[in-house]
């Protein structure tokens, strides 16, 4: 394969696969837990408190505000940037809401793959996908995954990387 080849097969670019749809459900259900833990905490100060500060009823509002806001914004917009690819050369990434990462490894860089599964993520059936590389950005990650998906994506790495020649340095 020619220099040009190489590079124009590894440039950044869009990953073609989406996550599983299902990982909207898990970003809401993770995502609300924090906001009822926070609303709840700041509703108990103020209705217990006699004298509770004013900036903390201002707070309870617009957390009643942006809470349900971000909790229907954020995981429809996770779904639609969160994408992957495996290739026979490298793995694509890219991931994020507000920041966003684009992220490329080449096969030959692959040290390790694990996987991983959180309660909620095994509730929702999904796993992710943690590939270790010799790069000092540190792993790449596919969250978001079908659990069979992820399986059978560990499996395919795992055996590209025993075919490609190199010590992933």
């Amino acid at each position: 394969m020619s220099e040009h080849t190489t590079n124009t097969a590894l440039r950044l670019r869009p990953p073609a696969n989406r996550v599983s749809r299902r990982a909207i459900g898990y970003w809401t259900v993770t995502a609300s837990i924090l906001w009822i833990i926070l609303i709840g905490v700041q509703t108990l100060i103020v209705v217990t408190s006699d004298d509770a500060p004013a900036f903390l009823t201002v707070t309870l509002v617009v957390s009643g505000v942006l809470g349900p806001l971000h909790l229907i914004v954020m995981p429809q917009w996770r779904y639609r940037v969160h994408r992957w690819e495996v290739t026979g050369e490298a793995v694509y990434t890219q991931a994020g809401w507000l920041k966003q990462e684009w992220r490329i490894a080449p096969v030959s860089r692959i040290q390790t793959v694990d996987i991983e599964r959180d309660p909620f993520e095994q509730l929702f059936g999904l796993a992710k996908i943690t590939v270790t590389t010799a790069s000092a950005a540190g792993p790449l990650r596919i969250a978001g995954l079908a659990r069979d998906r992820a399986l059978a994506l560990a499996d395919e790495l795992t055996k590209t990387t025993q075919a490609v020649r190199g010590d992933a340095t």
